[in-house]
């Protein structure tokens, strides 16, 4: 058949696959470019350092939970080992792994996007790409550029829900059900608090769906399978755990050490629900929906003002970057758009349940929990830089009840120029203000990434880390005196522990904790002292000046120096590091190192 006679529909078939490719590829290469571009003005050593250094230690055998304390979940730092076992200790090589995964999620976020809005509102491909453009700016690794398990597990999330999608789609095939129940087990080894609201809300709503359906009289198989999946997921991995570091020891440090150093009292929680402001997005929001239900002659200019008014919020965003030009205010308006969309959404989802049934009309609840579950972190201002994917999809589900609730047919034309001014209203928001967020990397601030002329390493496991400042030039300093002067068998103690130091020189870790931060170390000064005796720790590397802005990080690193100077005594002063030596023995070391001895011991198995 000639090309001029092909079928009208194949024809515009084909168009449609080639400007979806064209989507998917300008998505994804705009995403990793901006993690590229990223890394290469910034970098923050210390949470880089937590996960590589880590990484490294877990790529030599080591095994977290049982050989060390180890207060996350595995899969992020499984993964990262997993390369430098592969591609060797070079830091680009992780670059390359965020700026994959993040184009990635973008993509994936788009084809969700695309899927929940495909038969629900009209102009379904410019809706999707408006609401995942931001996601260049605001992707997983495009707010913190390094390795990091708040942005994997949102990716495993993406991949889970875009497997959902897929096997409701298909009817629920039995095979790939179970299978697709596995993998949603997964975030919860990527990151506990996230996973787990993400991995319980799913339970429920497939409970919740399987009960209706029964009473229905409608299959039920799907959701039987599904639910059968997550029990053989979660059993193998915990029979995994079990017989690698032990469950106890997983139980131990991932759930009840964690808990008590990082859950947030319950009011910081309900805090970001108290926004002054909250009530007049919302009295916007109600009447922007007047306008549209009520816009019967279908004028583009009511059309138009409703689409700002329920966009205010996104449009107060920008606005206010031309009002305040403090950073840390800017910022938070961005931020507070997360209340304002989970609160709507909500309302949107509750007031639609009775329309239509399946997995996309509970989605709303499960991203709603997985949200909240996030914010068990850092709450709203510290959890968020990593999930600005599932606020696009809640934004998705609220379009598609909302158009339904409003009556589209009543709304006539208008409804599709206020969906689309809508759409793009938000877009051009986020982008703005999102650009502003990154550019200022105001979520970053806890550490100092402004003073001083951009540098980079001399070292090549460090080839690709750059930053402001000395930090790299002083840390090179202390390499080269660590090559020339301490032996590679000797074991080393850092405080506090900021730098890529052993994932660098390619030594042994010997003491169990790597970094000093309440979060994540549990012993005491002096039990810090008895294990760096009984794990014949002779160096003990001191960092003066540290690019974390945190006031307490620096103080317990002075308390653990205080006790540790009795032992050891300062042989060298560098840039940026003090070096001291285990002193010599004397009449009562014998005495001394029985006693540590036994006081390491009591420790560990107290830990373990």
């Amino acid at each position: 058949m000639a090309a001029s006679e092909m079928p009208e529909n194949t024809t515009t078939e084909q168009n449609w696959l080639v400007c979806d490719w064209l989507a998917a590829l300008c998505l994804f290469l705009a995403t990793a470019a901006v993690v590229g571009w990223q890394n290469s003005r910034l970098g923050v050593l210390w949470d880089a350092s937590y996960i590589l250094e880590n990484s490294y230690r877990i790529s030599l055998g080591d095994i977290p939970y049982r050989d060390f304390p180890f207060p996350y979940a595995p899969l992020t730092f499984l993964t990262q080992a997993a390369i430098i076992k592969t591609a060797g200790r070079v830091f680009w090589h992780h670059i390359v792994y965020c700026a994959l995964v993040g184009g990635l999620t973008t993509v994936l976020t788009w084809r969700i996007l695309l899927r929940l809005l495909r038969g629900a509102v009209p102009r379904v491909r410019l809706v999707a790409f408006c609401l995942s453009a931001p996601l260049v700016v605001l992707g997983i690794y495009s707010i913190f550029p390094h390795p990091f398990y708040d942005p994997d597990c949102t990716f495993v999330i993406v991949i889970c829900l875009m497997l959902l999608l897929r096997l409701e789609r298909k009817g629920f095939p039995q095979l790939l059900a179970c299978l697709t129940g596995v993998v949603l087990v997964g975030p919860l080894f990527v990151k506990q608090n996230t996973g787990l609201a993400f991995l319980l809300s799913i339970v429920l709503a497939l409970i919740g769906l399987l009960v209706i359906e029964a009473w229905r009289k409608q299959p039920i198989r799907g959701y039987v399978w599904l639910l059968v999946g997550i029990v053989l997921g979660l059993a193998a991995a915990l029979l995994l755990i079990q017989c690698t570091a032990g469950l106890n020891n997983y139980v131990r440090w991932t759930i009840q050490f964690a808990a008590a150093r990082r859950t947030p009292p319950l009011a910081d929680m309900l805090a970001i629900y108290q926004n002054r402001l909250m009530m007049l997005w919302l009295a916007a929001f109600v009447g922007g929906v007047i306008l549209w239900r009520f816009n019967r002659r279908g004028s583009r200019a009511l059309a138009s003002l409703a689409a700002c008014l329920l966009s205010l919020p996104f449009v107060w965003a920008v606005i206010y970057l031309f009002i305040d030009k403090d950073a840390s205010e800017q910022a938070e308006r961005l931020v507070d758009v997360w209340p304002f969309v989970l609160v709507v959404a909500f309302l949107c989802a509750l007031l639609s349940l009775r329309r239509r049934m399946g997995f996309t009309q509970v989605l709303p609840f499960i991203l709603i929990a997985t949200a909240h579950g996030a914010f068990l972190s850092q709450q709203l201002w510290g959890s968020t830089y990593g999930l600005w994917p599932l606020l696009t999809l809640l934004l998705a589900t609220a379009i598609t009840n909302f158009y339904a609730l409003t009556g589209k047919k009543q709304a006539g034309n208008s409804a599709s120029w206020t969906v689309v001014m809508f759409a793009s209203v938000v877009a051009a928001s986020l982008l703005i203000a999102g650009g502003s967020y990154v550019w200022a990397h105001e979520r970053l601030d806890y550490a100092n990434l402004s003073d001083g002329e951009l540098a980079h390493s001399k070292q090549s496991a460090l080839n690709g880390l750059s930053m402001r400042g000395s930090w790299l030039p002083d840390f090179d300093e202390l390499v080269s005196y660590a090559d020339k002067e301490i032996p590679p068998a000797d074991g080393i103690l850092m405080l506090p522990g900021e730098d890529l130091f052993y994932y660098t020189t390619g030594r042994h870790p010997r003491f169990p904790v790597l970094m000093f931060d309440h979060t994540v170390n549990p012993y005491s000064p002096e039990e810090v002292v008895a294990l760096a005796q009984a794990k014949d720790i002779r160096w003990l590397i001191v960092k003066q000046d540290l690019q974390l802005e945190d006031d307490q990080v620096a103080q317990e690193r002075d308390e653990m120096l205080k006790p540790l100077e009795q032992d050891f005594e300062q042989v060298e002063s560098l840039n940026n590091y003090d070096i001291y030596r285990r002193k010599m023995g004397n009449d009562n070391e014998d005495d001394k190192d029985d006693q540590n001895s036994d006081n390491s011991s009591q420790i560990e198995q107290e830990t373990h």
